[in-house]
């Protein structure tokens, strides 16, 4: 097309000559004429090539009239017309023309035209700017999905607690990804419920974080059961499968019900506004071991790609903290098992000696250790008390203590005195080739006489609780550990009065770090202990006194008090 009759002659010549119209009209920089009322005058072909909007289809109308979807900056140009300073202007929005970085943007100069003293208009150049704006947005993204997963890394998976990993999971989705975040994970067996028909996969469902609104129209989705089984084929079932993610923006109620299984469930999701689902495995390196739910509803915008790759990144970091918290869990519990079948007791104290007992394993791992207690009924009444600690932890520590605690069995059953006990204990276990030596208390209690025998092999002395309230250490004199093959062993004999009890106990109770273990041991007379009561309360109250929930150490307590005469 020609230049309107409204420019100045020698530009009409100059356009006329071929001049202008070359460069205006060949550059690939879009040109544009306003009015003085900013309507169209002009557009050269490669606004028309952007935008995809025939040249006359301009001409006498307003930016926002042929383009609605285009930002217009009037404010800017009416500046420009009265002013007639030049100014940058940014024209963002989308076209006829469909782009590949979605929203489009351009950085426009405006100057004011001019003819013999009368304002006619404005002039823009255009330079598109969309590939960098979209390069900048894509870095931002990387930044901000960057920034989640480290801050996933800080938050999830802060304890080896199965349950508890899985609801830092889901209250770190929601709301950082999602406005709905359920975990639910694979289980292997089923824990007391009946077991899944053949082919079933059972999920138990650990937790479902949401804002509280949604949190009340989701009330009902989980079901009176505590897990759900999938059969083959079914949408989260194939997600478990493939290790593959499951997306669905703007889901049909159809879709929704396949995905749910039960048309109930799925009345509920759409009833809540969830119109965006997303399911992400919990993958590991040999099997899946879960599935993460993401829903998105109300205003909340579709999930993105970038959505997708971000939740696969926490998800997967995520799956090998539940992986390793449930391996720590089923550990913990077949030590646990295995630390009270070796501390079984085959034996009894004699019914004038009542005993109670605990045994708290290390929180450094779930492996057994080398602690032990044992009560031992002898003739006359008579009942001997064991606490001992193997040098270490693990099991190794765990099978030499139940080998000294079988030696000592056996020892005690010749009826010997007490230092004589540790003295043959020491030498049997050098002769049997134990590579481990071990600390050992031996206390021999007779009601009867009212007194206690005790001798040390390198062990913390008792404590004994008297009837008045009062808590004294009993001072022993300290022989060398069982299994050095020294053998030299001291024993004394304390009185025992009725009603009080002997606390005996190892290392684990009562050691920290930067404190004196003598000074930590006499803490426990400070504890205002009663001889009175339940001892497996005192027991309850000296452990919620002198630890906290993760021991540095084993801990074995034992702790024993005369029956009235007849008593059981």
């Amino acid at each position: 097309m020609t230049l309107p009759d409204l420019l100045v002659d020698g530009t009409e010549r100059a356009c006329e000559c071929g001049f202008l119209r070359r460069i205006v009209e060949g550059t690939a920089a879009p040109v544009i004429i306003l009015d003085e009322y900013l309507r169209y005058l002009y557009v050269n072909p490669a606004w028309v090539h952007v935008t995809g909007v025939p040249a006359a289809a301009f001409l006498g109308k307003k930016l926002g009239e042929v383009l609605p979807d285009i930002h217009s900056p009037d404010d800017i140009l009416i500046e420009v017309l009265a002013d007639g300073q030049p100014r940058e202007v940014t024209l963002t929005g989308t076209t006829r023309i469909p782009s590949r970085v979605g929203r489009r943007l351009w950085r426009a100069v405006f100057h004011r035209l001019e003819s013999h003293g009368r304002v006619i208009g404005v002039c823009g150049i255009c330079v598109e700017a969309s590939n960098l704006r979209q390069y900048l947005d894509d870095l931002e993204n990387a930044h901000q999905r960057l920034a989640l997963l480290d801050a996933a890394a800080t938050r999830v998976g802060t304890t080896l607690d199965v349950e508890a990993t899985c609801a830092e999971l889901a209250d770190f989705l929601a709301p950082s990804l999602a406005d709905v975040a359920a975990v639910a994970i694979v289980e292997e067996e089923s824990l007391g419920a009946p077991a899944p028909a053949p082919g079933m996969l059972r999920l138990r469902k650990m937790k479902l974080s949401a804002p509280p609104e949604l949190q009340w129209h989701l009330r009902g989705l989980g079901g009176p059961e505590p897990y759900l089984d999938l059969p083959r084929g079914s949408t989260t079932r194939r997600c478990i499968d493939s290790g593959r993610p499951w997306l669905s923006n703007m889901a049909s109620d159809e879709l929704l019900q396949k995905m749910t299984l039960i048309p109930d469930r799925a009345k509920i999701i759409r009833a809540a506004g969830v119109h965006s689902v997303l399911m992400v495995p919990l993958p590991t390196a040999g099997r899946c071991v879960g599935v993460v739910i993401l829903m998105r509803a109300g205003t909340s915008t579709p999930f993105t790609e970038d959505d997708v790759l971000t939740a696969q990144g926490v998800a997967a970091r995520a799956a090998s903290s539940i992986d390793s918290a449930r391996r720590y869990s089923d550990e913990h519990t077949m030590a646990l098992e295995l630390q009270r079948a070796l501390l079984s007791e085959p034996d009894s104290p004699h019914p004038s000696v009542e005993v109670a007992t605990r045994y708290l394993p290390s929180g450094r791992s779930a492996l057994v250790g080398g602690d032990w207690y044992d009560s031992i009924a002898l003739p006359d009444c008579r009942t001997l008390l064991v606490m001992g600690d193997v040098m270490g932890h693990g099991f190794q520590a765990a099978v030499a203590m139940s080998q000294y605690r079988s030696v000592l069995r056996t020892v005690a059953a010749a009826g010997l005195p007490v230092d004589a006990m540790l003295r043959e204990a020491d030498r049997r276990a050098a002769r049997i080739g134990l590579d481990r030596v071990a600390t050992c208390l031996l206390v021999l209690v007779d009601p009867q006489a009212h007194t206690c025998t005790a001798a040390s092999a390198g062990h913390l002395p008792p404590v004994v609780i008297r009837p008045d309230g009062g808590t004294d250490v009993l001072t022993l004199p300290a022989g060398p550990p069982i299994g050095t093959e020294l053998g030299d062993y001291e024993m004394t004999t304390f009185a025992f009065d009725p009603g009080a009890v002997l606390l005996l106990y190892t290392d684990g109770l009562v050691e920290q770090r930067n404190t004196d273990i003598d000074e930590a041991v006499r803490a426990l007379t400070n504890l205002n202990l009663s001889a009175d009561g339940s001892l497996e309360h005192l027991l309850d109250t000296v452990l919620d006194h002198l630890t906290n929930s993760l021991c540095e150490d084993d801990i074995a307590l034992l702790a024993a008090r005369g029956r009235p005469a007849g008593g059981r």
